[in-house]
Parts: C-alpha cells; sequence; structure tokens
C-alpha cells in the first residue's frame, strides 16, 4: 500500500489530529470509550513503566509519532533511546517534546518500520504504541522488529485489532476507506504474527478494540 505508506509520511492533519489526542489524556480518554471502548488510562499506565528502565537499556521506539512514550522516561535515565518515525512532522514534534520535556540525550531517525536502517539485535526493547493498524504490512513491520532485538528482548506496544466489535469495526472500515489504517490484524493474527517472527512469551490482552501486546526474542537468538 504504497499510498498508505505516503499518507503518513506527508500528512499533516491526521498526524497532527493523532498527536493533539494522545498529548491529552482526557481526551484520549473520552476517544477511546466513545470509539474503541477501552480504557485509556491502561496505556498511559504501559508509557509510564518506561521510568523503571536499567541504565544502559537500548530503545527503539517506532512509530514515535509526536513523542507521546517520552513522558514515561525521566530527564536523568541512561538509556540508548532511538525514536524514529516515517513523517518528518512527527519527528519535529518528537523533538520539540523533548526538549521541552529536558531530555536530551534521544536520538531521532527517519525511519520505515517495513524497512529498518539499523543493525540486526541492537536493541533490548523495541516500543510500538498505536501503530501496527497504520502499516501497510504489519506482518512484515513485526518481523523487522523482532530482528532488531538482542537475544532475550522484548517487543511491547499497543494496536487497534479488528472484529472487537460491531462500532469498532466499522470506525476501523472508515478509517481503511479514508486511506489512514492498513489492512490491520485480529488478536489471533497478532498472537501468530508475533509467533511467526520468531518471538516468544507472548502476552496479549484486549481492552475493547485496543490490544496490548509482548513478546521476547529467544535467549539463544
Amino acid at each position: 500500500m504504497p499510498d498508505l505508506r505516503e499518507r503518513w509520511r506527508t500528512g499533516r492533519l491526521e498526524a497532527n489530529a493523532y498527536d493533539w489526542a494522545v498529548e491529552h489524556e482526557h481526551v484520549a480518554g473520552v476517544l477511546g470509550r466513545l470509539i474503541w471502548g477501552t480504557d485509556t488510562s491502561a496505556f498511559y499506565r504501559d508509557i509510564a513503566r518506561l521510568s523503571a528502565l536499567p541504565p544502559g537499556t537500548s530503545v527503539l521506539d517506532i512509530p514515535c509519532g509526536g513523542g507521546v512514550a517520552f513522558r514515561g522516561l525521566r530527564p536523568n535515565q541512561e538509556l540508548h533511546y532511538i525514536a524514529a518515525d516515517l513523517s518528518p512532522l512527527m519527528l519535529r514534534r518528537a523533538r520539540a517534546e523533548a526538549a521541552r520535556r529536558g531530555i536530551s540525550w534521544i536520538e531521532f531517525a527517519e525511519a520505515d518500520v517495513e524497512a529498518l536502517p539499523f543493525k540486526d539485535s541492537g536493541f533490548d526493547l523495541c516500543i510500538t504504541y498505536t501503530g501496527l493498524h497504520c502499516f501497510p504490512d504489519p506482518q512484515t513491520a513485526i518481523r523487522e522488529m523482532a530482528r532488531m532485538l538482542k537475544p532475550g528482548g522484548e517487543l511491547r506496544g499497543t494496536s487497534v485489532i479488528k472484529r472487537a466489535g460491531i462500532r469498532q469495526d466499522a470506525f476501523v472500515r472508515l478509517m481503511q476507506i479514508g486511506g489512514v489504517f492498513g489492512p490491520g490484524l485480529t488478536l489471533r493474527e497478532l498472537e501468530s504474527s508475533l509467533a511467526d517472527a520468531g518471538l516468544l512469551g507472548t502476552r496479549t490482552e484486549r481492552d475493547g478494540g485496543l490490544a496490548y501486546f509482548s513478546a521476547h526474542k529467544p535467549p539463544g537468538d
């Protein structure tokens, strides 16, 4: 879906609207309940876990968007953290958000999640928040993110999923027709895709139309 990729690379309206919504937790909470039937407070709690990462942890955040995950970081943390996104606009917003929070050690990269420009096994953790449903080929994206992980590394994130309910599926279809969402995955397809990428210990939890997931690269890989 080259048009979808280009839409997210160059689009301004969708990117700005999404970023504004996730920056304001109360707005995200209302939209989450109305559209997806989900409690978005769990999303922000998941992000908050980043504050407990040990020094030296290497993290890939893709798509970083406008830096929503930065709220889980502390200015004095000692991490190797790369925030990557396909959209130059989102990267500009992310840089501004990092500066606003006094976080000077984040590196930024313009990158396509389906062809990541990083070496194999370079990260302890890859986070991907609310991105899979926007990718043209989510299975390829998962394989690429798994390739980035060190042995024992974790892939963690959230995604809108299909077949979560009549209201949720209608909105997914609307977003697909509008050229904003990709083919997407059901919860079972998400679990299968993580396994097919060679990841183990998959954990998923569905809350309305939003899925939380995590999986690990085998220690010996």
